[in-house]
């Protein structure tokens, strides 16, 4: 399996380093915004090609799929040209920043027949999978979701301190994790609500946020975000459920007395992004669909466009 991966900055090397762990992977061609840090990535990850064109990649007939880890204004163009060169594409989360283009992808992809897969890694983070695993076997159902999205960002950078070439969003993008997520755990999302605390006004951004879901089955979310938090830092899920308690720290999991539940043998790693990308390569050698494709999580989207209406 032949792979060029676009964008090489924190979040492509968390792929690059994934995809070394997979049997069979090559890595052929590395696109990034600069041809230096493109040659960089590529010298270190032993790619043959380095460019910054994404249309570089995929002319060449010795690649097989592409990785886009690029700013998310530009996942829906990138990933519809991917797939009208032939070529299989994982997007990173979010697969869009609008509705439309969400719509516009999920349409190339059933035109193409070809593997269309979002990046959201949290169907894939052994913690998640653990609660999943509970919920599908019929020994869990989630009552309640309460989670906390906090990162401390006033300022236009990312997660490695540089400074970023574009500007990241709360909804678009960090809420997406959760609203999928709750959608995959608890059932199809019936109800949702909105509210959004003053925009930067450098960023123009919302940098704080809070909504409300509630899925069929009866379950409800409450999630948090914001950019303003100066401390812990990242997502916290608290599953809140008919039989027990846990809480969700990326790829680690405890019960709701912060007791340690082993997850290491949940699946093959601990590294949720490398598992994400080995059902994307299991996904095009097995001919399937595979978990989180462009069709599974098409659903988060129209959330999110609902919950963009309410802004305004």
């Amino acid at each position: 399996m032949r792979i060029a991966l676009a964008g090489a900055g924190a979040f492509g090397e968390k792929h690059l380093d994934g995809l070394k762990k997979i049997d069979g992977v090559e890595i052929v061609s590395i696109i990034s915004r600069t041809g230096e840090q493109a040659a960089e990535a590529a010298k270190k990850y032993g790619a043959k090609h380095s460019s910054t064109e994404l249309e570089d990649a995929l002319s060449r007939d010795d690649v097989d799929a592409v990785i886009l880890c690029t700013p998310t204004q530009m996942h829906a163009a990138q990933a519809i040209a991917c797939m009208e060169a032939g070529k299989h594409v994982q997007v990173e989360i979010p697969l869009a920043d609008s509705f439309a283009d969400s719509q516009a992808v999920l349409d190339k992809q059933k035109e193409t027949g070809l593997t269309c897969m979002v990046g959201h890694t949290r169907r894939f983070n052994p913690s998640h999978q653990y609660v999943h695993n509970k919920i599908t076997a019929g020994e869990f159902n989630v009552q309640q979701m309460d989670v906390q999205t906090y990162f401390f960002r006033r300022k236009n950078i990312n997660a490695k301190g540089e400074r970023r070439s574009w500007t990241d969003h709360l909804l678009w993008h960090h809420a997406a994790h959760t609203v999928d997520l709750f959608a995959y755990q608890s059932g199809p999302i019936v109800k949702a609500n909105a509210i959004e605390g003053p925009h930067h006004p450098e960023l123009g951004i919302a940098m704080d946020m809070s909504i409300q879901l509630k899925a069929e089955t009866g379950a409800i979310c409450t999630l948090s975000l914001s950019f303003n938090n100066d401390g812990p830092l990242g997502t916290f899920f608290r599953y809140i459920g008919d039989t027990a308690t846990y809480i969700a720290r990326y790829d680690d999991l405890v019960d709701g007395k912060e007791e340690p539940i082993d997850v290491s043998k949940v699946d093959v790693s601990m590294n949720g992004i490398e598992l994400q990308d080995r059902e994307f390569i299991a996904a095009i050698r097995e001919a399937r669909e595979p978990n989180s494709s462009v069709q599974q999580v098409f659903d988060c989207y129209r959330v999110l466009h609902d919950l963009e209406k309410q802004f305004r």
